[in-house]
């Protein structure tokens, strides 16, 4: 890795002196009361973000968590299209900029706008982007604008949209989908991982296919989820290092978290879906392994790997929640 790249562990450095001068108390009243808006069930119509203390507080409460669930993502994209770099990224909703952290994570040299409502979060996300000793992070843009309806894109590379559907109407969100794929050639979006999550994902993939793209990831088609509606959701996990900062923010004692989350990833250009996705956590009993899958063909599916399969059993063991299956090179 690039020592220029943005890392979670750059990030965390760069977000460990923001609760310096900032009393305790209010660091936690503000985060309770993130919480509670990201929980609710009304769109604000409003920035959640209104000063610089929530703006923190959002910081060290959600940004590791967003860039790990970003993050993996996009290394689907990159699994499925392994030569394409994007030159331009426009990161909508990006508020302190987790998402283009990723991003710079991810490829070298891409330029970056940041769009947002709230200029407190901008603020923060220029001063974290300007620590971060990233040139590409350094260089980015950071733009004021209303996310929702009638929002114009230019055009982009890659547009990336996390955490930001939960906060619009149903008409915003539909506006903001048809206008993520008119002006990217690849875009990544990405929601909590429970039920309302996902179905916000599953609106959002049916505008994106109805715009001409195609599904890169997680699924391995474009064609209708096989879930049937109400009976379960898709969703993944991506484990958080927590720092001190975070865990004093969070009121967590562990060292680490996981972040589940739902997403879906559409391009323009060609890309390989993987012929399977790992949907829940692999099962490891003696001599086996048991596996819940999404496949190209035949849907939802479950496999049993045992010993007799070998090289494919010794992938198993070691085949995480959310990878494609079978690991290439083991058919």
């Amino acid at each position: 890795m690039n020592a220029t790249l943005p890392t979670a562990q750059s990030l965390r450095a760069a977000l460990s002196g923001l609760l310096d001068g900032l009393p305790p108390k209010q660091a936690a009243q503000a985060v309770d009361r993130l919480i509670a808006s990201y929980r609710g069930e009304t769109p604000t119509g409003a920035p959640i973000l209104r000063d610089r203390s929530d703006v923190v507080a959002y910081a060290a409460y959600r940004m590791p968590a967003t860039f790990e669930a970003v993050r993996s993502a996009l290394d689907a994209l990159v699994d499925a299209a392994p030569e394409w770099t994007p030159a331009t990224h426009t990161d909508v909703g990006g508020g302190t900029g987790a998402a283009s952290w990723a991003v710079a994570g991810a490829w070298e040299g891409t330029a970056t706008t940041v769009l947002d409502w709230a200029e407190p979060a901008l603020a923060l996300g220029r001063e974290l982007a300007a620590a971060s000793g990233a040139p590409g992070l350094r260089a980015a843009r950071w733009e004021r604008a209303r996310i929702g309806t009638a929002l114009e894109l230019a055009p982009a590379d890659l547009v990336t949209v996390s955490y930001v559907l939960k906060e619009l109407t149903a008409g915003a969100r539909t506006e903001l989908a048809d206008a993520a794929a008119a002006a990217g050639q690849a875009v990544v979006i990405v929601e909590p991982g429970t039920p309302d999550g996902y179905a916000r994902i599953i609106e959002a993939r049916d505008r994106l296919i109805a715009a001409g793209m195609r599904v890169a990831a997680p699924c391995p088609h474009s064609g209708t989820c096989p879930i049937a509606p109400g009976a379960d959701w898709c969703h993944f996990s991506a484990r958080v290092s927590r720092s001190s900062l975070h865990r004093q923010v969070k009121g967590g004692s562990l060292s680490h978290e996981d972040e589940k989350f739902a997403y879906v990833v559409a391009t323009r250009f060609p890309a390989v879906p993987a012929p399977a996705r790992i949907t829940r956590k692999p099962q490891l009993r003696k001599g086996q392994v048991l596996l819940e899958l999404c496949t190209r063909d035949d849907g939802l599916a479950r496999s049993t790997v045992t010993k007799r399969h070998g090289e494919l059993y010794r992938a198993a063991r070691d085949i995480a929640w959310g990878e494609p299956w079978p690991p290439e090179g083991t058919g």
